[in-house]
């Protein structure tokens, strides 16, 4: 398996205590994917969380213990990236970056739906 399952286990019964949103797990290239209301949230990849946040908050992130930008082609990808356990291991730092996710899964657009040939 390509991810923790211990940490997938903690993202699990974190968002198990939000009242009101519908969570779906995919498996996605290796990453298990948190899916609140159809939009991708949170992801767990190896022993690290990979964020969806608004990207207006990029330049914080970049202080938070464990950070690690997200490439995509060689380029940030803005409003995603890692954090290494090193930035979550403290309880209240591991609910910052879910409540961070789930602040902008709220606004976030669902991604376009792909047609089938």
């Amino acid at each position: 398996m390509a991810y923790d399952t211990n940490l997938v286990d903690r993202v699990r019964e974190y968002l198990a205590e939000i009242p009101g949103i519908d969570v779906e797990e995919k498996l996605m290239f290796n990453i298990l994917n948190f899916m609140v209301n159809g939009k991708t949230c949170v992801c767990v990849s190896d022993e690290k969380l990979m964020l969806r946040f608004d990207p207006s908050r990029q330049e914080e992130l970049y202080e938070k213990d464990g950070y690690e930008t997200m490439l995509m082609k060689g380029k940030e990808y803005k409003g995603y990236c890692y954090i290494h356990p090193n930035g979550f291991k403290d309880r209240k730092d591991f609910e910052f970056f879910l409540n961070l996710c789930l602040d902008y899964n709220k606004v976030a657009k669902s991604s376009k739906k792909r047609k089938t040939k």
